[in-house]
């Protein structure tokens, strides 16, 4: 993969992102219902999530959320960046998955003060973290990028 398609795809991610959470909240106005039971293990689950992943390091106040937002920008550019000096392709649709849910993210941090979160995976009284579909790309992006750190060994040089 290409740099030029890896932007291609995170612009990609970036519009899926944006079109859902718009359909989340204008098409079937989540926000107002709370929660809809899809399966008995899924539900579409309304969550303002003023954190980053897992609720952590929660921005209550204003100069929190833009101290955020400016950092989860700069860690964007900083893989926009590293994107395009890669030269594994796994790495670089890896990349790619991370820019395009940290935009979509950006995006509801500018426009809402929150991101919009709204997968609910549960089983009885077990919940999993309430997420959207760019958590989803940056979750599959860190976990490629992990399991090839770990797993993709470099043969150790000759002493």
């Amino acid at each position: 993969m290409t740099a030029a398609r890896a932007y291609l795809l995170s612009a990609a991610i970036f519009v899926v992102d944006q079109l859902v959470k718009l359909w989340i909240i204008a098409g079937i106005g989540l926000q107002a219902k709370g929660s809809i039971n899809l399966l008995p293990v899924l539900s579409l689950t309304w969550v303002e999530n003023r954190g980053v992943s897992m609720g952590l390091l929660q921005a209550d106040g204003a100069t929190e959320r833009w101290i955020l937002t400016a950092v989860t920008a700069l860690i964007a550019g900083g893989v926009a960046w590293w994107m395009r000096k890669e030269t594994n392709r796994i790495d670089i649709l890896a990349l790619a998955l991370v820019l395009g849910g940290a935009l979509g993210n950006i995006v509801d941090r500018v426009r809402f003060g929150y991101v919009v979160d709204f997968v609910h995976v549960h089983v009885g009284a077990w919940s999993f973290y309430v997420f959207n579909v760019a958590d989803a790309a940056i979750t599959i992006g860190v976990a490629i990028l992990l399991l090839r750190a770990f797993f993709e060994r470099k043969p150790a040089a000759a002493e």
